[in-house]
């Protein structure tokens, strides 16, 4: 599945004709700097167990999803925000290309994602729920509130379940909303989808308490990305201290290892997220 969306999201890139010497360039750079692509396979796995016959009518929101987590990080890296010098084991745009341009990039790959999303070899209806689900995970209710709150409280320490609501919104919304717009192209019942988002919110958590662990106990090459840098941040390490951040992380597995049972079809493709990732 990771390679047909690899083929996919390489033949779909959206390039501009212009006289600008590196425009394209710095749009392509993050989407083709890899990374798990874990977003668009949720999506893609959600419909090969249910319908497998639309997964290449799948592709284009499972990219427009990507293309969406990668604006989020290209911002995220700014020096407005993490100012980080690298991710993905790439220099991050606005030290390669300047301030200016990253932020110009991230807005186009923002902007273009609903553009390829509205190009899906799907029906009408099903792309406006798209288009609704999307946008309202990632805008001003999901991971831009997420992020706002992120920035605004570093050096504020959270209690727990604000905390919760930060990373709930700042990482898991988009990850929930992967195994949502997965269950509307697959045709399943709402509940089905209702308990898949939640589902999703409660995985979006754990990989941001194993985010937090990774932070503390890896170094920046292991990472691809800056680590020890959560000092600052409001961060599971940060409030519960190392070792108890990792019992958390170990407890919300076994939980969503017993819910997992519960998805038939995708009890297998969750196991093997948790069994690969939480280690």
């Amino acid at each position: 599945m990771l390679e047909e969306f690899e083929k996919f999201l390489q033949t779909h890139i959206i390039k501009t004709k212009s006289f600008h010497p590196f425009y394209n360039e710095a749009y392509e750079k993050m989407l083709n700097a890899g990374g798990k692509r874990f977003r668009p396979l949720l999506l893609l796995n959600v419909v090969k167990a249910y319908n497998p016959l639309l997964i290449n009518a799948s592709m284009n929101a499972a990219l427009a999803l990507e293309m969406i987590h990668t604006y989020s990080l290209i911002h995220d890296d700014l020096p407005a925000m993490d100012n980080a010098p690298f991710r993905r084991g790439t220099p991050t745009l606005h030290v390669t290309y300047g301030e200016a341009a990253a932020i110009l990039t991230g807005d186009a790959l923002n902007t273009d994602a609903f553009l390829v999303l509205m190009n899906s070899p799907i029906d009408a209806k099903t792309k406006v729920k798209l288009c609704e689900i999307l946008s309202f995970n990632a805008g001003s209710g999901g991971m831009a509130l997420g992020q706002a709150i992120d920035c605004y409280f570093e050096n504020q320490p959270l209690d727990e379940s604000e905390l919760e609501f930060l990373h709930t919104h700042k990482t898991a919304r988009l990850i929930a909303a992967a195994l949502q717009m997965g269950s509307v192209i697959a045709g399943l019942s709402n509940e089905l989808e209702e308990k898949l988002y939640a589902f999703g919110l409660e995985l979006g958590l754990l990989f941001q308490i194993q985010d937090d662990i990774i932070d503390a106990v890896k170094s920046k090459e292991e990472a691809g990305k800056p680590t020890n840098n959560d000092a600052h941040k409001n961060s599971f390490v940060n409030l519960f201290g190392l070792t108890n951040a990792i019992l958390k992380r170990d407890a919300k597995v076994k939980e969503l290892k017993a819910k997992a049972e519960t998805f038939g079809a995708l009890e297998g493709y969750f196991q093997k997220i948790l069994d690969t990732n939480f280690k």
